[in-house]
């Protein structure tokens, strides 16, 4: 297998157009390959700018997921300190995570962020929103988002090999026309569902928030899920009443 390390955008292009095959870490497909053999022509973007951004309002999609600090929203530096192993971390990318990996640890967290993606075609770049890229597996080269208000992560506890762990991902935004909107994103299984509501700041709020959420796609989950919905965003709006 060949590899290619492009460093800027217009290599990176030339190497799709060669059918190279993006990697990230490589630890999802490893073992794939080893099984069903190595594909002739692969492509990282570990050497390029615009896929190695990590500030506060943006992340790059070879960054390796040991490297995410509070650089970031606390929801997306927690959710990535939960996965996998400390080996796993220190080779896992972000974009391997949420466009490679069936299990998607990053997606809530980027969700409630509102985050944009930027991807990259042989046609160029342009800007999209994560359900494409889940969809179409587009090549992911950052994420960016507005900085959050608060946020807040939760993982339930989970046995190594066992079924895929609860994740509810909570995130409060002001918006620019001046009102502020709570953001939950919920892995259940390998299903993400998202939804918001907006929210008047102060703990009398807190009731309709609950019951605007429960009209969206998350009123389907499981009542397990949704208590645990309501106890996550009724613990980010009073973390937010102690501020």
């Amino acid at each position: 297998m060949l590899l290619r390390l492009p460093t800027s955008l217009s290599e990176a292009r030339e190497h799709l157009a060669g059918q190279a095959v993006p990697v990230g870490g490589a630890t999802l497909v490893w073992a794939q390959w080893q099984r069903d053999g190595f594909p002739e022509l692969a492509m990282s973007l570990r050497h390029l700018p615009e896929a190695n951004v990590l500030e506060p309002e943006a992340l790059g999609a070879a960054v390796l997921l040991h490297r995410i600090d509070d650089r970031v929203p606390e929801v997306l530096r927690r959710a990535a300190g939960t996965i996998g192993t400390g080996a796993v971390r220190r080779a896992a990318t972000v974009g391997g995570n949420i466009v490679g990996s069936t299990l998607r640890c990053l997606l809530p967290a980027a969700l409630v962020l509102d985050a944009r993606a930027t991807v990259l075609d042989r046609d160029g770049t342009y800007e999209t929103d994560l359900a494409e890229v889940v969809a179409k597996r587009h090549l992911l080269l950052n994420l960016s988002w507005r900085t959050p208000v608060i946020s807040g992560y939760y993982k339930a506890p989970a046995e190594a090999g066992g079924p895929p762990p609860l994740v509810v991902a909570t995130a409060l935004s002001a918006e620019p026309d001046g009102r502020h909107r709570l953001r939950t994103a919920v892995r259940d299984g390998y299903e993400v569902m998202s939804g918001s509501a907006e929210c008047r700041t102060g703990a009398d709020g807190t009731d309709e928030v609950l019951d605007a959420l429960a009209a969206t796609g998350l009123g389907s989950l499981p009542p397990a899920a949704r208590d645990i919905v309501r106890r996550e965003v009724t613990g980010l709006l009073r973390r937010l009443d102690g501020r």
